[in-house]
Formats: C-alpha cells, structure tokens, sequence
C-alpha cells in the first residue's frame, strides 16, 4: 500500500499494472523527490508464502550503515513498519548495535521517531569515507499493511479522527500520518 499513499499524497495519478511505463512512473517521481527506497530484507526463507514480517526465516539483511555512509547526503530514514519482531526498525537496531551505535529517543509516540550519530570512518569496506559525524532521524511510521490496521484502530488520535467523521478510514490515517514526513 506505500504506493497508493505517496500516490494520494502527491496526487501522482500512477498506473497500477506490471509495465516498464508503471515503474518508469516511479522512477522519475523518486528521482525528482530526491527518496531512495530500499527493503533492509536483502532475503529470507518462508514456510508460508505471505506478507508477514513474522514468517520470515533465515533472514539476510542489507547494510543500511554502509548505505549511510555511501550515501553521505541521506539525514533521515522513513521505516514503514516499527520494532516488532522481524519489522524495519526491529532489524535496524541488530545493525546498530553491531556497529555499538544506539538510537536516542526523540518522540515515542507513534510514529516513533529516533536519532543516532553516524560516526566517521577512516577506512570501512568499500572504501567509502565521512567527513564528519552526522545526525540521522530515523521516524517508524504505520506499516502499510492490513495486519496493521488493528493497530491504527487502537490509536486515540485514529478514534478521535474517525468520530469526528465516520468516513475517516486506516487508509486516511496512514495518508496523513506519512504526509508530515514525504
């Protein structure tokens, strides 16, 4: 659902089809707004085949700290999904505690936000280097998912907003919840 919510925020009129045009769509919106997208995952093993975090196996993450420091113009990381077992910010945390890196709080009310110093490395894998230490936000926004919406329902400002207009639905929530942050 992270592209019927971007395409509602920035009223992009996207195509929904399996087409070079439908991604190349895509592409030069990412590209104009100046967002990387990337999955931690790189890959895993599933008994069941669906989309639940929890059914993960054998789970092989990408480099995210790398990617930081490759990517030295990146301040913030919009995780779509929080720290429940095997969720965005769950495996960002094994990451950063790898690296002895730990997230302050910031805000813990939903969505949470964090921030950790990246420090400078001399000579990491790669051969990538920082010229400083930089602040990185990382915000945990509601999981575009179905699963998801039991909690969106749970949420006090989800109930006040849906009182005040019985129309207001998961999907509005999770609109106006990722706007502040796209």
């Amino acid at each position: 659902m992270l592209w019927p919510i971007l395409d509602r925020i920035f009223d992009l009129n996207l195509t929904y089809e399996t087409t070079v045009e439908a991604a190349e769509q895509r592409k030069r919106f990412l590209l104009k707004q100046r967002i990387g997208v990337c999955d931690i995952v790189q890959s895993a093993e599933r008994e069941k085949i669906d989309a639940s975090d929890l059914g993960m196996q054998h789970v092989v993450l990408r480099d995210l700290i790398g990617y930081l420091h490759e990517y030295t113009n990146v301040d913030t990381l919009l995780f779509t999904g929080g720290n429940s077992k095997n969720g965005p910010e769950y495996f960002f945390r094994r990451q950063l505690k790898k690296h002895g890196l730990r997230l302050e709080v910031i805000s813990d009310e939903v969505p949470r936000i964090h921030q950790f110093e990246l420090p400078v490395t001399s000579s990491a894998p790669g051969g990538y280097q920082d010229e400083k230490p930089r602040t990185i936000k990382t915000v945990s926004l509601t999981a575009p998912s179905g699963t998801a919406n039991r909690a969106v329902g749970s949420l006090p400002l989800y109930k006040e907003l849906k009182n005040k207009n019985p129309e207001f639905n998961t999907f509005d929530f999770r609109v106006m919840q990722y706007r502040e942050f796209f």
